[in-house]
């Protein structure tokens, strides 16, 4: 097994964009050779994030209509709208993969969320592998097609993206649970395909699906002494 199986398990519910980048982005500073790999399930309040190449200021309108309750992610990608998913996290160190690309770590790590949607009857498949689909970057989140991303039906569902340091990996991803506008900017949702669960119930699912295919062993936590001191100072800058 290419995992250790101990992870950390953090769940945290209804933060804004800014808290929700924030906790990442603290975990992802604090983390060093003897940390455990972590695994956080989340929600969040209605609210936008961007890639981190992106200009929110491009997106004066968006802005407004969510009260300024936005966060540039510490991935990149485009325009992602919260408050109708949940989210997942996951930061392991580098040698946990050995000798595969962002391409191929994508495709393992993406393995569980896979399994996740099998759970409910549901084929997901990457977009690389559907002939008709056309891959290509947008400035909104759902309506581009990487290799990676998850298809079910010819509906983008979600997205994941990336981050690395010299011997860590930092992954996230998205997965809507309800629809919330008929918008291509928004993306499909499971309740489009009949699978109505809540938050509660989508961690059940993901925790079991993500035990099932790492063979993991979830310990409950939440951040420590040193991951809350650089969430603190990032809240408060």
């Amino acid at each position: 097994m290419i995992f250790n199986n101990k992870f950390r398990f953090i769940i945290s519910q209804n933060l804004s964009a800014k808290a929700n980048s924030n906790f990442d982005n603290a975990i992802f500073k604090a983390f060093n050779k003897y940390s455990l790999p972590v695994l956080r399930l989340y929600s969040w309040q209605n609210s936008v994030t961007f890639g981190v190449s992106q200009n929110p200021s491009d997106y004066v309108t968006l802005l407004e209509e969510y009260e300024n309750n936005f966060a540039k992610r510490i991935t990149g990608g485009g325009v992602l709208f919260h408050g109708h998913d949940i989210s997942y996290s996951l930061i392991i160190p580098a040698s946990y993969i050995e000798d595969k690309g962002v391409k191929e770590t994508y495709e393992l790590i993406c393995s569980f969320i896979l399994s996740f949607y099998a759970s409910f009857g549901l084929k997901a498949n990457f977009a690389k592998d559907i002939e008709s689909i056309v891959l290509s970057k947008n400035a909104f989140c759902q309506v581009g097609f990487e290799a990676y991303d998850i298809i079910i039906n010819g509906e983008k569902f979600g997205g994941n993206a990336q981050k690395r340091a010299k011997n860590v990996i930092f992954q996230h991803g998205s997965i809507p649970l309800k629809t919330i506008k008929k918008d291509e900017k928004y993306g499909a949702s499971l309740e489009d395909f009949s699978v109505n669960i809540n938050f509660t119930e989508a961690v059940d699912a993901l925790k079991k699906a993500f035990e099932k295919t790492f063979n993991a062993q979830l310990i409950e936590s939440n951040l420590d002494e040193n991951e809350q001191k650089i969430y603190d100072e990032l809240h408060q800058g």
